[in-house]
């Protein structure tokens, strides 16, 4: 409890809040955790009778190789995602960020686009989005929105169904924006331009609090994110139910789900106004 007290403190007492999220953020929105071959073949039986795991599938070669058995993978994702709601702890965030001078801003290895479906504004989605294609040949490197592309799978066999969705410039196949593994092809000038924008509000946020929420070892880029920008200040608050200890430098963990410990601070917030 002193521990979420010492949160509900830094929160409280902070200018601007900077949110990074990994996986774990959308658990509690009902999306499948793929920590794990175990968990990523529960979610996806298919690839479990081909003995795929998630690394496996979630290389860009599929794209030239097999583009039926790519496209299955990420529409499924695709149409995933643009059903899911947002979990209740995403509004406590823009909440709690809205009686901030700086406000809040995200930084997420997430590709799902529940920050901006929730209201964020201000989102750096480092390896990309689900939600914007790009030409699988890299005829050009234009970005464009997913908005109208609804590509249908075969839910027993993980297969796209023909067409798989087009570049409008050279007809060929296209992918998502996603930087996937080993991925030499992902254009990442949209990405890039977020970050920038991040780190020009994080000079002009000098006192932010670092909240990290569903970040894993396995893939470090978040919690490696939360660690620098927190470094000046040592205000990291780390939410994970499996590894939240704080390693390197002075930091807060809280051994909890992300939306368990949003739905408390949010308690300790509103308990400290109304006492103040």
């Amino acid at each position: 409890m002193r521990e979420l007290e010492r949160a509900a403190e830094l929160i409280d007492g902070a200018d601007a809040l900077l949110v990074c999220a990994g996986a774990g953020m959308g658990v509690d929105s009902g999306l499948p955790d793929f920590r794990g071959n175990e968990g990523f073949w529960r979610a996806y039986p298919p690839y479990a009778r081909l003995g795929l795991n998630f690394v496996e599938i979630a290389d860009p070669a599929h794209f030239h190789r097999d583009p039926e058995l790519a496209w299955g993978f990420y529409a499924h994702r695709l149409e995933l995602y643009r059903k899911t709601v947002p979990h209740q702890g995403f509004g406590l965030l823009l909440d709690w960020g809205a009686d901030k001078r700086g406000g809040v801003a995200a930084f997420t290895s997430n590709v799902d686009g529940q920050f901006q479906v929730a209201g964020f504004e201000s989102v750096a989605e480092v390896h990309g989005s689900i939600h914007h294609f790009q030409c699988a040949a890299c005829c050009t490197d234009e970005i464009w929105s997913a908005e109208d592309e609804r590509p249908l799978v075969d839910d027993d066999s993980m297969r796209a169904l023909r067409p798989l969705p087009s570049c409008p410039h050279c007809g060929g196949l296209a992918r998502p924006n996603i930087q996937m593994f080993g991925d030499f092809d992902w254009i990442g000038h949209r990405t890039r331009r977020q970050l920038d924008e991040l780190s020009a509000w994080r000079r002009a946020n000098r006192n932010a609090v670092v909240l990290e929420l569903g970040a894993g070892l396995a893939v470090p880029t978040v919690r490696r994110q939360a660690e620098l920008a927190s470094a000046a200040n040592g205000a990291l608050i780390r939410i994970n139910p499996r590894e939240p200890e704080v390693r390197h430098g002075r930091g807060i963990s809280l051994p909890m789900g992300a939306l368990t410990a949003l739905s408390d601070l949010d308690g300790l917030l509103r308990g400290n106004r109304r006492h103040t």
